[in-house]
């Protein structure tokens, strides 16, 4: 009726560009599970900007924010058209090691290694 998207909506696009991005580190979720690591969103957070019309084509654009205690990633809608931003938002992931189902307090080793982040120096 207000020919706009429902606001639950963008949580879909939020998961659809951490995928496409996840492929792009080449850790995508099988390859975490196949880690031994889970990865599950704790936290989401959405500001809704400007309303995303019926039919309106947008890019949703991720990126990795935080890595080290935990997995923050930031997405900003645009317009595909105009560029104009329309929202914007992040969730926050723990990695759970699947063997002892507890949550680490530093990213593991293998996404530190997908992020090309270099290894500290040994003492």
């Amino acid at each position: 009726m207000m020919e706009i998207a429902w606001h639950g909506h963008y949580v879909k696009y939020f998961e659809i560009a951490r995928c496409a991005l996840f492929d792009q580190l080449d850790y995508n979720y099988r390859q975490m599970r196949d880690s031994g690591y889970a990865w599950p969103v704790i936290d989401l957070h959405v500001r809704y900007v400007k309303p995303l019309r019926f039919g309106q084509t947008v890019t949703v654009r991720a990126q990795i924010a935080e890595y080290e205690n935990r997995l923050k990633v930031s997405y900003q809608v645009f317009d595909r058209d105009s560029g104009e931003r329309l929202t914007k938002g992040h969730t926050m992931q723990v990695a759970v090691d699947m063997r002892s189902e507890e949550m680490l307090f530093a990213s593991p080793a293998i996404l530190l290694e997908k992020l090309g982040v270099p290894k500290a120096a040994e003492a």
